[in-house]
């Protein structure tokens, strides 16, 4: 998977297309991530016990992978690897060629 935690990424497809966010967690095995405050949820959740009342939790919501972009220097861009001279494999913007 060519995205990391802590990467700046932009929705491409969706209800928040075009919007920007963090990556929190990234789900290799089934090529999603999610992002800090997009796609989000209301989950109504039931009150156990007596102490305990009912709420209503927001939380984000898995997103695929496919259907996200990595920003570099504040653009949407698409990502390859390459492999340095000293044997590390990096990765790299293909629109302008930088390190990310």
């Amino acid at each position: 998977m060519k995205f990391r935690k802590g990467d700046t990424v932009q929705l491409i497809s969706g209800k928040e297309a075009g919007s920007q966010g963090e990556i929190i967690e990234v789900r290799p095995k089934d090529n999603q991530v999610i992002v800090q405050g997009r796609n989000i949820v209301k989950r109504h959740t039931k009150a156990r016990s007596a102490n305990q009342k009912a709420d209503i939790i927001e939380k984000p919501m898995p997103i695929d992978a496919s259907n996200v972009m990595l920003v570099v220097k504040g653009k949407p861009t698409r990502v390859g690897y390459k492999i340095k001279d000293d044997g590390t494999k990096v990765r790299v913007a293909k629109k302008t060629g930088d390190e990310v």
